[in-house]
């Protein structure tokens, strides 16, 4: 039996849900798939995927919670640490791995902004996203470095949103994101004369 059978897989059926829904999430839109296309998808009843969750909106939730848990860590991290240039190169690496670990949620999130901003979800991506920009900006710097720094962490957003469709490796295209956030920072930090 593969590795990747549905009988291992059978183990953590939270997980298979996820899977599912995220995938018919993205193949007919969060608003017109039902818990029963995600049931029949899987094979169970809709009592089985009542057991482990109620509504839609509690799958996406779980899912959010599972994806975004090292950008928590991350924040956790990066507030005990001090404000240096080399502490805001390791929040960016940080940050744009974690979102390439969560990348099919962020599409979801990308394609379904409307629901996002109406779930909960929406809001805690909000408070992170400004915590985020407190950690990386220059607290006295001219306002251009603070631009920079803002700049920075959304650069990391355009390399995984706007630039997923580029031809070539999405690594790479990753990693090219994350070298222009790590000159913007560095810029702000040691500005050119």
């Amino acid at each position: 039996m593969s590795s990747s059978s549905p009988q291992r897989r059978r183990g953590d059926t939270r997980q298979r849900i996820q899977d599912v829904a995220l995938e018919l999430f993205a193949e007919q839109g969060y608003e017109k798939t039902s818990l029963r296309e995600i049931a029949e998808r899987l094979e169970v009843t809709k009592a089985a995927l009542y057991y482990h969750f109620k509504t839609k909106e509690d799958i996406i939730i779980s899912i959010f919670e599972d994806l975004t848990r090292p950008i928590d860590e991350l924040i956790t991290w990066a507030e005990g640490q001090p404000r240096t240039l080399e502490t805001k190169r390791e929040v960016l690496r940080r940050y744009s791995e974690a979102m390439a670990g969560g990348a099919v949620l962020y599409r979801f999130m990308q394609e379904n902004q409307a629901t996002t901003r109406e779930l909960p979800i929406g809001q805690t991506v909000k408070k992170r996203l400004f915590t985020l920009v407190e950690l990386l900006r220059t607290q006295d710097g001219p306002l251009e470095d603070q631009v920079r720094c803002v700049s920075a962490l959304f650069t990391l957003h355009a390399g995984m949103m706007f630039l997923q469709h580029v031809e070539g490796d999405p690594e790479e295209t990753r990693l090219a994101a994350l070298k222009v956030a790590t000159d913007l920072i560095t810029q702000a930090h040691h500005p050119q004369v």
